[in-house]
């Protein structure tokens, strides 16, 4: 497994974007969500995922851009949590919702715990 985080796995189409929004499902562990929607990508493509944090929590750019590297990097350790156990391509949205600094030890814990309840919501759904 390789941690990383490639172009290929990014968010970018603005028509994929939408169809999360419209359509999405969603799943939180404070102060992170993840919004979920089956897509179908090229071959070999499992994934991807676009980050997101609030103007409305945090008025600096210096800010949202660091917590969105740390959402980046968090994804791209344990990515291996959700392609291990994806039977099928799915687009995620990734967000930061909270006024709250929160180290990066605790928001790598508290993905571990997003992907995992992820997980557990998809096996019900089936």
């Amino acid at each position: 497994m390789s941690f990383t985080y490639p172009r290929n796995e990014k968010l970018k189409s603005k028509i994929s974007i939408g169809l999360l929004f419209t359509e999405g499902k969603s799943v939180s562990k404070y102060p992170l969500r993840l919004v979920y929607n089956p897509g179908t990508f090229g071959e070999g493509e499992k994934i991807k995922i676009g980050v997101s944090v609030s103007k409305k929590y945090f008025k600096k750019a210096v800010d949202r851009n660091y917590f969105k590297r740390v959402l980046r990097e968090t994804y791209r350790l344990n990515k291996h949590l959700l392609i291990d156990n994806l039977d099928q391509p799915y687009s995620f949205m990734f967000f930061y919702q909270s006024k709250d600094r929160l180290s990066f030890e605790e928001i790598n814990t508290k993905t571990i715990q997003l992907f995992e309840k992820f997980l557990l919501q998809i096996k019900k759904e089936e």
